[in-house]
């Protein structure tokens, strides 16, 4: 078996109102924290499952243009490696890697039939 997803997250023009609908809703659990990398924006960690049980968490922020929709990033052991093979297999880089400081790297890709999705690799020596 291959990659998985790992991450998810939603832009919100009104994440109180948002938190309020999922928590309401699924029962998610939010906590805000500074944006890695952007001083002064706001990240909400958002928790659909306990640590180590099955299932991903995921993010939420507040939307930066009317073209921010949802998304989930697949985890990846090489960014690079992947972004190589995408392009040989058809498909193309939306967003080229770019890095989270402490966190790792990411990037978004979208599959030949234009399908957009995240990938991920993890490092928090990233700075």
């Amino acid at each position: 078996m291959g990659d998985t997803f790992v991450h998810f997250e939603i832009p919100a023009d009104d994440p109180e109102k948002l938190m309020a609908f999922y928590s309401g809703v699924f029962g998610w659990q939010f906590q805000r924290t500074p944006m890695p990398g952007m001083a002064g924006a706001e990240y909400i960690l958002v928790q659909t499952v306990e640590q180590g049980k099955p299932g991903i968490n995921g993010g939420m922020y507040k939307r930066m243009d009317r073209e921010d929709t949802a998304r989930s990033f697949i985890g990846v052991s090489s960014i690079d490696g992947i972004i190589s093979q995408v392009t040989s297999l058809g498909g193309k880089v939306i967003r080229p890697k770019m890095k989270i400081p402490g966190v790792g790297w990411a990037a978004f890709i979208a599959d030949p039939e234009g399908n957009p999705q995240g990938v991920f690799q993890d490092d928090p020596n990233v700075r």
